[in-house]
């Protein structure tokens, strides 16, 4: 006999399905770092919406050098899902080790925090891990590939560097960029992706 919730078209998978996109909220997989990209898929074809971020660096070896792509956030993976649905299906992918939360209380990643390294990645500027900042000059970038975004600015060697943070993970990522792109901003606003429809 097939049970009432699949009689009835109201699988876990058509539920997640039927929901508008960007309606979930989006939490934060802590994973096996050499198991990332299989994670990542198994997730998607388990119907999940998943963001592995990744970042291209240059590896030297005795007889050539090779560009390979990296997670920016090494061990861990984002994925949007119900936390009122099973997530079995979720700490059973290979590779998943747990969801970040509050004890066994997942907490959902802030949106904002999600699209800055979204827009990051988009903006085709070479992006790096970085060590999470708490204080800088907070600025918001006005022209370039990644104008409409917020954040804090570093001056290192004379390389300005925009570093925006995941701050559940107390991770970010740094991205470098023109000064004269940025303007500083309001004390107390923090890191996020401004949408287009606030853009001037």
């Amino acid at each position: 006999m097939v049970p009432s919730a699949e009689r009835n078209g109201n699988s876990a998978f058509e539920q997640r399905a039927a929901l508008p996109p960007g309606q979930l909220p989006w939490y934060a997989l802590r994973i096996q770092s050499r198991l990332a990209s299989v994670a990542s898929t198994t997730l998607r074809g388990k119907g999940y919406e998943e963001f592995l971020p990744l970042y291209r660096s240059r590896r030297r070896w005795s007889d050539r050098i090779k560009e390979i792509q990296l997670p920016l956030f090494p061990g861990y993976l984002f994925c949007r899902f119900d936390v009122g649905d099973r997530l079995m299906p979720i700490l059973t992918t290979p590779g998943v080790v747990g969801i970040v939360g509050a004890g066994k209380t997942p907490v959902p990643v802030d949106l904002d925090e999600i699209e800055a390294v979204r827009a990051i990645l988009r903006s085709g500027l070479a992006a790096q891990p970085w060590p999470s900042l708490a204080v800088g000059s907070k600025v918001y970038i006005e022209r370039g590939p990644l104008a409409g975004l917020e954040g804090i600015i570093t001056n290192t060697d004379k390389v300005y560097r925009l570093i925006v943070s995941v701050s559940l993970l107390q991770r970010s990522v740094a991205v470098e960029i023109d000064r004269e792109w940025a303007r500083p901003i309001a004390h107390g606003m923090g890191p996020r992706a401004v949408p287009l429809s606030e853009r001037g």
